[in-house]
């Protein structure tokens, strides 16, 4: 484990390989690390916590369809960190990622399409926060979390599809999805957190 705030404003650190050994990766462990510019993570990260790398403004990202990832040199799509832009209006998330982070897609109020490629395991919280034109959401079968306000105030959305593994939806998971008619939740799910579909 990699506590929270571990490294935090270490900005004289220039590049950090995160071993297959490390299963948590604390909130703001590398924030402010204004210095860091490569990071290597293991295929085996479960998940990127809050803010783990908010702050690394040099931080050298690879880019696939409108997002930016981190990785290692057999996978360089393992974490899907941020969208290239909040102005992007479409995005295919790698079949080879398997981390949606923490607010990825935050504020992206023009993205109208995205694809969840089908090797993603976990969406963090608040990933697509306001994607108010989104209108539908398909989280294939390898999905098994759903991070806390994952599609918060997503307005937009009229259809939601949720995957087979899926086994926790966080809270405020859609809360005020105002335009949501319909949500497929399978027997998979063993718990799901307060407010999920608040105002729905």
């Amino acid at each position: 484990e990699i506590y929270k705030c571990a490294f935090y404003h270490c900005s004289g650190l220039t590049s950090i390989t995160i071993p297959g050994s490390v299963t948590s990766i604390g909130d703001s462990a590398f924030g402010g690390c204004s210095g860091l510019t490569s990071v290597t993570i293991p295929d085996s990260v479960p998940s990127i916590s809050d803010s783990a790398f908010s702050g690394c403004e040099n931080l050298q990202y690879h880019e696939y369809d409108n997002a930016l990832y981190l990785g290692n040199d057999n996978n360089p799509y393992v974490a899907l960190i941020q969208a290239k832009s909040q102005d992007i209006t479409n995005c295919t998330i790698s079949d080879k990622c398997k981390v949606v982070g923490y607010t990825a897609f935050y504020l992206c109020t023009r993205l109208t399409s995205v694809t969840i490629g089908n090797g993603v395991t976990s969406i963090g919280a608040d990933a697509f926060y306001d994607c108010s034109k989104l209108t539908s959401i398909t989280i294939p079968d390898s999905v098994t979390s759903i991070g806390n306000s994952a599609f918060s105030y997503c307005s937009g959305l009229t259809s939601v599809t949720i995957g087979n593994g899926v086994t926790s939806i966080g809270y405020s998971a859609f809360y005020y999805c105002s335009g949501l008619t319909s949500i497929t939740i399978p027997d998979s799910v063993t718990s799901i957190g307060e407010r999920a579909f608040y105002n729905c």
